[in-house]
């Protein structure tokens, strides 16, 4: 029960703290995520708040993962209401700046605490942000690169949210670039270096297991960590690791060794079925 609570109060602080780095970003003037930019783009049309915009896309978002049948956990409801909010407060006390040098602190606080941010919920492992969870489900119904889905993704958002007066510039540079470094540092440092420590530990990809003579798919591995290097998103033929985990133990996974502690994304239903795991 510790451990849960612990958990969640990560979580919430992780979410929080997210929100309240968007509002920096915001204030700062000098360029959002590209979620942001369209968050911001459609707040300058619409009677909303740009939180109240932040948890109507985010519980929109959610509907698509229907078709693409990703299934939502405690931390994704959470995500959609929890920042939105947090945005909203901390817009409603933050100055707007007019003096480039503080523009350009709440620019790099913004960025750096929400690589924190990030860190903090990604690592509490209740379950995927709606965003987040949206390409990754492309991902795996579409068996595309993580970084093609991802990027175009984000791409087209970000362009549409320029179109609705959403605010593009050095900002949006900076975040994408530090981002995923920035994510991928807290994470090890928070989780005492695991998630930091190299490709031998830890990879993003398409899980692969073996159920008798055939390949079974899984979800993208650690798909919230898609900042790492790897090549295109795909495990590295390689070696084979007997990976103990509910109902695929005994299973082999294909490909490079990951954190064995982090559990392996679920496999589809049909899938299983096939193996006998369901009843």
């Amino acid at each position: 029960m510790r451990a849960v609570i612990g958990r969640l109060l990560r979580l919430l602080v992780g979410l929080w703290l997210y929100g309240a780095t968007m509002a920096l970003l915001v204030e700062g003037g000098l360029g959002l995520s590209p979620w942001d930019v369209f968050h911001e783009g459609v707040a300058t049309r619409v009677p909303l708040t740009f939180g109240q915009v932040v948890i109507v896309t985010g519980a929109v978002v959610m509907l698509l993962w229907i078709p693409l049948r990703q299934r939502p956990g405690l931390g994704t409801i959470l995500n959609v209401i929890v920042t939105g909010v947090a945005v909203d407060v901390t817009l409603a006390w933050l100055p707007t700046p007019d003096d480039l040098g503080v523009r350009a602190a709440f620019l790099a606080l913004g960025v750096v605490g929400n690589g924190l941010a990030g860190a903090l919920y990604i690592g509490a492992s209740l379950g995927t942000g709606p965003r987040d969870g949206l390409w990754e489900g492309l991902v795996w119904r579409t068996g595309g690169s993580i970084r093609i889905v991802r990027t175009a993704l984000e791409v087209v958002i970000l362009g549409i949210g320029f179109a609705l007066g959403g605010t593009v510039g050095i900002g949006t540079l900076a975040y994408a670039v530090a981002i995923g470094p920035l994510v991928q540092f807290f994470l090890g440092l928070l989780d005492g270096g695991s998630a930091a420590r190299g490709d031998d530990e830890t990879r993003v990809g398409v899980d692969e297991h073996l159920c008798g003579d055939e390949t079974l798919i899984g979800e993208p591995a650690l798909a919230d960590r898609v900042d790492l290097p790897v090549d295109d998103g795909r495990p590295v033929r390689g070696g084979r690791e007997v990976v103990e985990h509910g109902d695929t133990a005994g299973f082999e996974q294909v490909g490079e060794v990951v954190d064995l502690g982090h559990d392996l994304a679920d496999i589809d239903e049909n899938q299983r079925e096939g193996c006998g795991l369901l009843q």
